[in-house]
């Protein structure tokens, strides 16, 4: 039987279009502006890895703090629109901004201050998720979401491929009457100014239709940390959704620092610019069906085992990247990722929007986001810190590989209990 995503559901699922165009730019052609800021700048490929890492630790440290506090407000009545809108108009605004800077520090500030934008949007969005659809339609909604939103992303990513790489020949800016360099830097703009004008158009069909349908009563801002304290207790009582928030703290690092850090880890070995770019839009277009192949698979298969089968195949891609050494390894990582990397993203989604009450889906995606932007901190920090003690990018990115063991462990003890609980019964 076909799955067929009503109006409402539509919408929702159009924005995850929308937002992973500047995800694709993070993961692709930003770090290669960066380092080439970078390079202008003086620092070696391995500072320039580091200091990556850094910036992308630092914007996920921004939303890890401040995630559970909004997501508390934002159960308010009527709080969640106005709350995401912001959030989006930050990373918006900032992914704009980007393509005009010279200096490769400045140009790391306006990033963590656009990825902050975009992480809290996440929050936001995620939560909307129990507004959007019922609990039958969650896992294949979610995976929806991921899997058109990686195949729509490369539209405006062809695009800014295509600009990027004319940038690349001498005759195509002779042809515009232009230097190389201010040829070159043009292209940069307009491939910022594409992503930010792409994610504002997936944006406004939600913000004009979304409804919030649960929330909790206006209360005073100290009344909404009082409920953030009382879901922290009601957490920490509920084994089956404490222990799952650990495991996804941990296993959901891996996941994000390769994200993260795919193409700066890619250019730091050495591998040719281009050949990257195309493999992780490689990435993109294996995503779309495997993600829906997940959602589908999700009506049949146990979630449970469909979420280890993507946790233990991280540890796998984790390993392979510590090794890998030729270009032909790059494009094999990326073919893999993108066999797992939306299974394991929306599955893990809808499997927590399903354990949780719904009129408070705000403050646990909050808290919730905290440890998935808590573990990216410490796996983007991770590798930048083994990366400048060791000078080996290959030991760093290798060290994450400890935290999907670790996340599936906790995974699996926390259904290990629940289904001990629902024995008991």
């Amino acid at each position: 039987m076909n799955f067929k995503l009503t109006s409402e559901e539509k919408k929702w699922v159009l924005y995850d279009i929308g937002n992973s165009a500047f995800v694709l730019m993070v993961s692709t052609l930003i770090p290669i502006f960066f380092n080439t800021l970078s390079q202008n700048g003086g620092l070696s490929e391995d500072d320039y890895l580091a200091f990556w890492g850094y910036a992308a630790s630092a914007a996920t440290l921004i939303i890890a703090v401040a995630g559970p506090i909004l997501g508390a407000v934002s159960d308010r009545r009527g709080r969640k629109k106005p709350l995401f809108a912001l959030m989006v108009l930050i990373g918006i605004v900032g992914c704009t901004i980007l393509g005009f800077i010279e200096s490769w520090l400045l140009f790391l500030i306006v990033f963590i201050i656009t990825k902050a934008g975009y992480s809290g949007s996440l929050i936001f969005y995620d939560s909307m998720l129990p507004d959007i659809t019922d609990n039958d339609r969650m896992d294949n909604v979610s995976a929806q979401g991921y899997a058109w939103g990686y195949i729509g992303s490369c539209a405006p990513f062809l695009v800014c491929l295509g600009l990027y790489i004319s940038s690349q020949f001498d005759a195509v800016a002779d042809f515009f009457g232009m230097s190389a360099a201010q040829y070159g830097k043009i292209t940069t703009i307009l491939s910022f100014v594409i992503t930010a004008v792409w994610w504002l158009l997936c944006t406004l069909p939600l913000y004009r239709s979304y409804n919030q349908k649960h929330y909790v009563e206006d209360s005073r801002w100290q009344n909404d940390l009082k409920r953030l304290g009382h879901t922290i207790v009601d957490i920490a009582k509920d084994k089956r959704v404490l222990l799952f928030v650990i495991a996804f703290f941990f296993y959901i690092d891996g996941v994000y620092t390769i994200i993260d850090m795919a193409t700066a880890y890619g250019t730091a070995l050495g591998f040719d610019t281009i050949g990257l770019l195309i493999a992780l839009l490689v990435t993109q277009i294996v995503g779309f069906p495997a993600a829906i192949v997940f959602g589908r698979l999700s009506k049949r298969v146990s979630s449970v085992l469909l979420l280890s089968i993507c946790i233990a195949a991280y540890f796998g891609i984790a390993v392979f990247a510590m090794l890998m050494n030729q270009q032909i390894h790059f494009w094999i990582l990326a073919v893999i990722v993108g066999l797992f990397q939306g299974g394991i993203q929306a599955l893990s989604r809808s499997y927590f929007a399903k354990i949780i009450p719904p009129e408070k889906s705000g403050e646990y995606f909050g808290l919730l986001d905290i440890c998935g932007k808590g573990a990216s901190f410490l796996g983007t920090m991770t590798v930048s810190v083994v990366t400048q003690i060791t000078n080996n990018g290959s030991l760093g990115v290798g060290a994450i590989a400890i935290f999907f063991v670790i996340g599936l462990v906790f995974f699996l003890y926390s259904v290990k209990l629940q289904k001990g609980a629902s024995a008991g019964k």
